[in-house]
């Protein structure tokens, strides 16, 4: 991957991609309450779920995010052709793992669409400390639903998207929690 990282040409963009799991129940973890007054969080009806996809911008930080009922392939080409919209001229290389709604025929669909300007990167199966938009998807977890119960689903969502908003504004931060470098 660093292969491709390092030796993109003017007009070559990388993104890392992925989707993680959204839940409207809080994640919960280490809090600080007094000896013997336990921390009580109301977990009301059923944990309602939705799935994000998204893609990070490898120089930019800049991050794409799709957040969809179901997690198919479908869901992943729309991703895609976002990133082949965003980018109208030039190669796109998209780097992700091995998931089976990355390599089936919505995809491969675009792909072929997109004229040769699509280039697809898969990391090793069951490594997800290589794809640098995890640790994206924690730092989204904790400054998000950390704790906290939102009203409805429609609500983290909402959070979410301002959460991902607000970050497009300072990419530095974006690819400080990535652990990447500006080009």
């Amino acid at each position: 991957m660093e292969d491709t990282r390092d030796s993109l040409k003017p007009g070559e963009v990388l993104y890392d991609a992925d989707a993680f799991n959204v839940s409207w129940l809080p994640t919960l973890r280490a809090l600080w309450s007094p000896r013997g007054q336990q921390v009580m969080m109301p977990t009301p009806g059923q944990p309602y779920t939705r799935y994000g996809l998204g893609a990070v911008h490898d120089h930019t930080g800049e991050t794409v995010v799709r957040f969809r009922r179901r997690k198919r392939r479908q869901e992943a080409a729309e991703l895609v052709q976002a990133l082949v919209d965003k980018h109208p001229t030039g190669t796109i290389y998209v780097t992700w793992d091995q998931a089976d709604t990355h390599a089936d025929d919505e995809v491969e669909a675009v792909v072929r669409a997109a004229a040769g300007r699509l280039g697809r990167r898969y990391l090793p199966t069951y490594r997800p400390w290589l794809n640098p938009l995890e640790m994206r998807w924690r730092q989204c977890r904790r400054e998000v639903t950390h704790g906290e119960l939102f009203d409805s689903l429609e609500a983290w969502l909402k959070a979410a998207h301002a959460f991902f908003a607000r970050y497009n504004q300072v990419p530095h931060h974006v690819l400080s929690i990535i652990g990447a470098h500006a080009a």
